[in-house]
C-alpha cells in the first residue's frame, strides 16, 4: 500500500469516475485503475462497484476512504511541519470566501500579497458559511474568511475588521428624507433580503429579531446585492448592503445610501482555520496583508456586532 494509491483511491471516490479521477491526478486511465486494483487486491476486498453508472462505494470501501484520507492528511503535516521550521511561506494554500465578502475585498488584498509571496499557490473557493464549515472540519480547505462568530470549539477565529450595514432607500422611501436611520426605523415586512444560504441574511434577520413579520407580507429574497439595489430603486423595498459594497456605487446611486445612528450595526469579518491547522505561517501571511490594505479602507471602531447564526422564530 503506497501514498499514491491511496490519493487515486480518493481521487475515484470524489469524482465517481475512473478517467476524471485520472485527468485530475495527471495519470493515463489505464495506470490509475492498475494501482486502484492492486489495492484492493492487497486488502482483499471491492472497494468500488465498478458495475454501476456512476461507479459506487462498498460499505467497507466507504470505511477504507474514510480512513485513507486521515493518512494522506497526516502525511501532509510533516512537510507542513517542517515548513513551519523553516518559516518557509510557499505551496498550495486553499482558501474559502463567502459570496459577500469575495467581490469586495479580494481585490483589495489579491494582488498585495501575489506579489509578496510568489511561492505561495493561493486556491480561493466562493463558498456558503455552511460549506466551509464542512470543508474546514474534512481538511478540504486550509482556511476562510467569514462573518463570525461562529461558535464552533475546533475552529480558531482571527478578526480581520468590522463592516457596518448601510441603509440603501429609493426617493420614495419613508425613510429617504432622514439623514441617518436607526434600527428602530426598520420594517422587516420592507426590506429586500438575499436567498437563503448566505449568513448575511441572518444578519439582517437578526438585527430585525425584535420585528414581527405579517403573515401576508410581500417577500422577496435574491442572490446578489446589485439586484437588490435596482428593486431597492424601483420602489420595492429598502434593502441593507455590508459598506464595502457601497464604495464602488456611482455617485448617483449613493445618494439613495443612508448611514445608522452609533452604535452602527455591523457584521465582524474573521480569517478561521481549523485548531489543528499547522500552515500557520500561511495564515500569519494572509492575515498581515490583509490587515494592512484594510486599514485604509474601513476604520470603525463604534459598532453594535450582529451575529452571523442562524435566527430562529
Amino acid at each position: 500500500m503506497t501514498i499514491t494509491q491511496l490519493k487515486y483511491l480518493l481521487a475515484v471516490a470524489k469524482y465517481k469516475n475512473f478517467t476524471l479521477a485520472a485527468e485530475n491526478c495527471f495519470v493515463t486511465q489505464p495506470t490509475l485503475s492498475m494501482q486502484i486494483q492492486k489495492l484492493e487486491e492487497e486488502l482483499d476486498i471491492q472497494i468500488f462497484n465498478r458495475k454501476k453508472k456512476p461507479i459506487e462505494i462498498t460499505s467497507i470501501g466507504a470505511k477504507v476512504i474514510q480512513q485513507a484520507k486521515v493518512v494522506l492528511d497526516e502525511s501532509s503535516r510533516i512537510t507542513d511541519l517542517v515548513d513551519q521550521q523553516k518559516g518557509y511561506v510557499g505551496g498550495d494554500f486553499i482558501l474559502g470566501i463567502i459570496p459577500t465578502i469575495t467581490p469586495t475585498l479580494l481585490p483589495l488584498f489579491l494582488k498585495t500579497f501575489i506579489k509578496k509571496y510568489p511561492k505561495v499557490n493561493l486556491i480561493i473557493q466562493e463558498l456558503t458559511t455552511s460549506e466551509i464549515i464542512k470543508k474546514l472540519k474534512e481538511g478540504y480547505i486550509d482556511a476562510a474568511i467569514v462573518a463570525t462568530p461562529l461558535e464552533i470549539n475546533t475552529i480558531k477565529e482571527q478578526v480581520l475588521y468590522y463592516e457596518p450595514f448601510v441603509g440603501f432607500v429609493s426617493e420614495s422611501h419613508r425613510l429617504f428624507k432622514k439623514s441617518k436611520i436607526t434600527v428602530d426605523d426598520l420594517d422587516i415586512d420592507d426590506i429586500l433580503l438575499l436567498e437563503d444560504g448566505h449568513c448575511f441574511k441572518d444578519n439582517i434577520l437578526n438585527l430585525c429579531k425584535s420585528l414581527h413579520s405579517k403573515e401576508d407580507s410581500f417577500q422577496l429574497t435574491i442572490g446578489n446585492f446589485n439586484t437588490l439595489i435596482k428593486l431597492s430603486k424601483e420602489g420595492l423595498g429598502m434593502t441593507l448592503l455590508p459598506y464595502l459594497q457601497t464604495l464602488d456605487l456611482s455617485e448617483k446611486d449613493k445618494k439613495h445610501l443612508r448611514e445608522f445612528q452609533k452604535p452602527v450595526p455591523a457584521r465582524e469579518i474573521s480569517l478561521i482555520y481549523h485548531k489543528s491547522q499547522l500552515k500557520m505561517q500561511l495564515v500569519d501571511a494572509l492575515k498581515t496583508t490583509i490587515d494592512s490594505v484594510i486599514r485604509g479602507v474601513i476604520a470603525f471602531s463604534d459598532v453594535k456586532i450582529i451575529s452571523p447564526l442562524r435566527y430562529k422564530k
